[in-house]
């Protein structure tokens, strides 16, 4: 298995933890408000970060500080517009409009990196582009704010995906991440004062907080940090894309939102949309005009 093939392996293992995200964060806002949410769970999240890889995380020096604190900003900004949408829309919603960030990464890419995407990458896009609109109008369903603040979240989603490729390439992936999260945590604490603070901690809403910091936090960061570097920008969300429909499938089983034809149909072209960027370089290299193409030029 090459090590793009790997890294993509192990980033698609994420999407199935960050889809579950949006159904546990809408039952503990029932006793949590969101921000308080955000900031104890990566409170959390930085402090098993930090006694974990004690060892690997002396001596940060100041760039990682620097590309850590800008990483944690977009990422930290970026959650709390998420979750003040989720808070006001529905669990499915939220998760379909994050999905949108594989129209934005790329953009970001070439905006930042004057990269363009390959033409699999791009007919990728274009049909997880197209399940992602069936997905999102469940119902003919109008925009909220909620709508608009996740769709905000998700432009600065899409440009942290990219920052993160070209800084965890330059910095040691476990201190860049460190830094993150705990600007992630400073962020969220200084937009408490905005808010209404409700915290009630019962079983229920310890055990997400639990969850959402060790088992959320510190996996998928150290994953992401670790293998996205591996491949790139547009193939790593476009693997996250999955990622709503997951969200939705849990939505309708855990707090019965409804899907509709529309949604089934969506879902199922966002994973067409997947493997066709996943493997239309394979395709296209057994194809017999391709290979003999190929053949020439050598």
């Amino acid at each position: 298995m090459t090590p793009r093939k790997k890294a993509e392996l192990f980033l698609f293992s994420t999407t199935f933890i960050w889809g579950s995200t949006f159904v546990v964060a809408k039952i503990g806002f029932a006793d949590i408000s969101p921000f308080v949410f955000i900031t104890v769970r990566y409170l959390l999240a930085a402090a098993l970060f930090g006694i974990v890889f004690l060892k690997q995380l002396r001596g940060i020096p100041r760039s990682t500080w620097k590309r850590g604190t800008i990483l944690g900003g977009l990422i930290g900004v970026g959650l709390l517009l998420q979750n003040l949408g989720l808070s006001t829309t529905t669990a499915s919603n939220a998760g379909f409009i994050t999905g949108m960030m594989v129209i934005f990464t790329p953009l970001a890419q070439i905006l930042f990196l004057k990269k363009k995407p390959k033409l699999g990458n791009f007919i990728g896009i274009v049909i997880v582009s197209v399940g992602l609109y069936l997905l999102t109008t469940p119902g003919g369903a109008g925009i909220n704010t909620g709508d608009l603040f996740v769709l905000v979240s998700s432009v600065l989603f899409g440009i942290y995906i990219v920052f993160l490729d070209v800084y965890t390439k330059e910095e040691d992936f476990l201190k860049v991440g460190f830094v993150q999260i705990l600007v992630v945590a400073v962020v969220s604490m200084l937009f408490l004062p905005f808010e209404e603070v409700r915290v009630n901690i019962t079983p229920v809403s310890a055990a997400i907080l639990i969850y959402m910091a060790f088992g959320v936090t510190v996996f998928t960061t150290y994953i992401q940090n670790r293998y996205q570097r591996d491949t790139t920008p547009t193939n790593a969300v476009i693997i996250f894309s999955v990622e709503p429909v997951i969200g939705a499938t849990l939505a309708y089983v855990v707090l019965n939102e409804m899907m509709g034809w529309s949604g089934i149909v969506g879902g199922a072209l966002i994973v067409g949309g997947i493997l066709v960027s996943e493997f239309s370089e394979d395709i296209a290299r057994m194809l017999p005009w391709t290979a003999q193409t190929a053949g020439e030029e050598q």
